[in-house]
């Protein structure tokens, strides 16, 4: 197809002979969003660890722009444009937004440690890049609203606050595709609102394809262009967002026919 950004291919992956990933396959096209989801040890997360690198799959392809990453190290993945969130929030508590940001510019920089400390220096090749770089975070701190949190220590953020610095990070490192691994996991309805919007902003001004794992189905159904369902590590059904929330064995394997339902209204 001449449209597909990214795919998965019969992607396998066991532990300790537990089958936990088992034939997944699917296609993702450039500047949409694309869902995954499925009940608690359903296999997503794992999914996403074989994409990032964390993981390396037992069988099957991962391609993006049509080449094979399948098996690559994470930090070979981010350079081909790939970023992530976690579950989990991952930062830096005692560092403050800013620091946090900038880390995520890592990818992008050329001078090393050494150069560094010529950053004092006007005009020197290690100031003009910090200039730059602090350019692209400050953009990224007006997107998503960050300005308050600033200067201020990661760790003493909310929760919520937290969620948004690391999406802010992932966006840092400038990725053509985004995977969001639960980004509204701990949030509040009007934050839950808030980060939508921001998800939307980052697929139609930033032009990022996003692929997204989510247990809230108002958002999931929402924003998503295409959702996959998986059970149990294998594929239930995927489609547009209406046809997966009705299909027969979604409701049984997955959300509960009084919930799904219940969203889809």
């Amino acid at each position: 197809m001449s449209d597909v950004f990214f795919s998965v291919d019969k992607l396998c992956i066991s532990f300790g002979g537990l089958m936990a990933v088992d034939g997944v396959s699917f296609t993702v096209a450039k500047g949409t969003i694309f869902s995954i989801i499925g009940p608690n040890g359903a296999g997503k997360t794992t999914i996403f660890n074989c994409i990032s690198g964390l993981y390396k799959p037992s069988s099957g392809s991962i391609v993006f722009q049509g080449e094979e990453i399948t098996g690559l190290k994470p930090h070979k993945i981010a350079q081909k444009g790939i970023a992530r969130t976690f579950q989990n929030i991952e930062l830096f508590s005692r560092m403050t937004t800013m620091e946090n940001l900038m880390l995520g510019r890592h990818v992008h920089m050329k001078t090393g440690v050494l150069s560094g400390a010529t950053f004092f220096r006007r005009g020197s090749r290690a100031a003009r890049e910090e200039i730059l770089h602090r350019e692209r975070v400050e953009k990224i701190i007006d997107l998503l609203d960050l300005q308050s949190a600033r200067n201020h220590f990661v760790g003493n953020l909310p929760y919520g606050t937290q969620k948004l610095v690391e999406l802010g990070r992932a966006l840092a490192l400038e990725p053509k595709m985004l995977l969001l691994d639960e980004p509204s996991a701990g949030m509040n309805s009007e934050e839950k609102q808030d980060l939508i919007f921001w998800i939307k902003d980052i697929q139609d001004e930033l032009g990022v394809t996003i692929l997204l794992i989510e247990h809230d189905m108002k958002m999931v159904m929402d924003i998503s262009d295409r959702v996959l369902a998986i059970n149990f590590g294998r594929p239930i059904v995927e489609g547009m967002p209406d046809e997966v929330q009705r299909h027969p064995d979604v409701l049984k394997a997955y959300l509960g026919e009084e919930e799904i339902i219940g969203n889809a209204a």
